[in-house]
């Protein structure tokens, strides 16, 4: 397989199209499902998908064949989200800074929260909210199915610290899921 990959790495960097078309098509569905799950929207999940196939056409000459295209790919797909998810938190960030120093108040009370269901929608959502590190751990643990030695390679952490991330991200879900169950 791997042999297989070289080749056609190989092919898109001799400026073969249909080799990087081929590509695509292997590996788009996957990587679309990932980044709409790590990005939370379908809109972002497309530009996302792009800028990730740009990446990697760009860097198609780093890829050394020490795993196979698609976990290659992965790691280049994961890798591009956190930055985007890590730049939006920093602006957020920035963003709010200036309501806080001008100390806005907070409403005495929430709305109470009418107790229903979770949706698919609603896991979206929260899975959304997750930090970028947790999300992304989450996603192809739970979602993807990878296992923690797999996440570990993919987000270049420990396998601890993978373990980690997912014990947390369930934890962080059920606190923000919790009221909506019935």
């Amino acid at each position: 397989m791997r042999a297989l990959d070289l080749e056609l790495v190989q092919r898109c960097q001799h400026g073969d199209a249909a080799a990087f078309e081929e590509v695509y098509r292997a590996h788009a569905g996957r990587l679309y499902n990932l980044v709409l799950r790590m990005a939370g929207s379908s809109h972002d999940a497309e530009d996302l998908l792009q800028e990730v196939f740009l990446h990697a056409h760009r860097k198609l000459g780093s890829f050394r064949g020490d795993s196979s295209l698609g976990t290659w790919l992965y790691r280049l797909a994961v890798n591009h989200c956190l930055d985007v998810l890590r730049g939006r938190q920093a602006k957020m960030s920035r963003a709010t800074e200036s309501l806080d120093e001008d100390g806005a108040i907070e409403p005495a009370a929430a709305m109470p929260v009418v107790p229903t269901a979770v949706s698919r929608l609603d896991l979206e959502r929260a899975i959304a909210r997750l930090p970028p590190g947790c999300r992304a751990a989450f996603v192809l643990h739970d979602v993807e199915g990878f296992e923690h030695n797999e996440i570990a390679k993919l987000l270049g952490v420990s396998e601890g610290t993978s373990k980690s991330q997912v014990h947390k991200a369930r934890m962080k879900l059920r606190a923000m899921l919790s009221g909506m169950a019935s």
